[in-house]
């Protein structure tokens, strides 16, 4: 076995499909913040290199490290596991992507620095012990929504705005993190019985999949009709219209996905999320004459 990695495991193990949705609420918040992108591309690349290929991956990384044992199990075939990631260069990685992340979040400024720490605590809470937010739906789902829509979305506008973004941004961004706690339930589904035996209480473990299902598209649904009544309130109504249209589509797919939880998560995942994050960027095109005229 080779005595250091080679980089297709490296590139696996940081898992780069996961890093659209940080990258996506990144791309929000800029939109969001009312400040022209011109001459500002350097650094919203350096913002969306931090929220995917760095933060997002420094927690796929440590996840993996300390579910090496779970993944033997369930997953073999995963870098670590299966010796393609050899003895404790998971651990090296995870630790190096921090730094890494912290090194870049620094030179983007104090704001995002402090969002780039934050999501980083949270990331590795969410995987290491004592702690192990995993562990419990409840606490973990909501560290990953907070981590892939809120922060990310934060640190765009905050990017932008080189300054604490306005409330109205600060408010949608959060109303979307609370809706993602749905989209992160919908992951548990595959792995229900693999949960139960290695003790993780995921929500479809403690609320059977039926419950689960629906507590996850009620959760997705309440903060876009929020969002919604507060754009038609700031004097938004076409985009609030375009929210009603999208939320209107996931309505009918969450029919055919309560139908049966289990076999239909990852479709849901790929077609009812697709409608959501189209109405974060309908979204941060609303605010942005609020925020830039502010």
């Amino acid at each position: 076995m080779a005595a250091t990695p080679a980089p297709s495991a490296v590139v696996e193990l940081l898992k780069p499909l996961t890093w659209f949705a940080p990258m996506w609420a990144f791309a929000c918040g800029v939109v969001s913040s009312g400040v022209p992108a011109h001459g500002q591309w350097p650094v919203i690349a350096a913002g969306i290199v931090l929220a995917g290929p760095l933060v997002c991956a420094t927690s796929q990384a440590a996840n993996d490290w300390f579910d090496r044992h779970v993944d033997a199990i369930n997953e073999p075939n995963r870098p670590i596991p299966s010796g393609r990631i050899p003895g404790r260069w998971g651990l090296y990685l995870a630790l190096g992507w921090t730094a890494l992340s912290l090194v870049v979040a620094a030179a983007l400024g104090p704001w995002i620095l402090g969002a780039a720490l934050f999501g980083l605590v949270l990331a590795w809470l969410y995987s290491a012990p004592p702690l192990r937010l995993k562990g419990n739906g409840w606490w973990g789902n909501s560290a990953v929504a907070i981590c892939y829509e809120g922060l990310p979305w934060f640190t765009g506008a905050a990017v932008m705005a080189a300054a604490m973004p306005d409330w109205r941004v600060l408010l949608t961004a959060l109303l979307y993190s609370i809706g993602a706690h749905g989209i992160m339930t919908l992951n548990d589904f595959k792995s229900v019985e693999g949960d139960i035996a290695t003790g993780v209480r995921s929500l479809p473990v403690q609320l059977g999949p039926a419950r689960a299902a629906r507590f996850a598209c009620l959760v997705m649904a309440l903060p876009q009709v929020v969002v919604i009544g507060l754009l038609f309130a700031w004097g938004r109504p076409w985009h609030a219209a375009i929210i009603v249209a999208l939320l209107a589509g996931q309505a009918a797919l969450m029919v055919r996905f309560l139908d049966d939880p289990r076999g239909r998560a990852a479709w849901y995942n790929g077609t009812g999320t697709t409608l959501y994050v189209l109405g974060m960027l309908a979204t941060a095109f609303a605010l942005r004459p609020l925020v830039g005229g502010a």
